[in-house]
């Protein structure tokens, strides 16, 4: 059987950590950030995980599983 091509779109946008989990952006964060308060600012800057039932299809377009 061939091998799987890797999602490169996927690839460009996400990290795997060790553990296996999925690090993302938030949404919402690129422009129009005039009308966001200070606090949900700086929470829409850190990287969020993605959720638990579709790390492993995220993992399989990667070519990781």
């Amino acid at each position: 059987m061939s091998k799987l091509k890797t999602n490169k779109g996927l690839a460009k946008r996400v990290g795997v950590s060790p553990n296996g989990k999925i690090k993302r952006k938030k949404a919402f964060a690129g422009h129009l950030m005039s009308g966001k308060t200070g606090d949900r600012e700086r929470k829409l800057k850190r990287t969020g995980l993605v959720a638990k039932g579709f790390t492993r299809t995220l993992l399989r377009a990667l070519g990781k599983v």
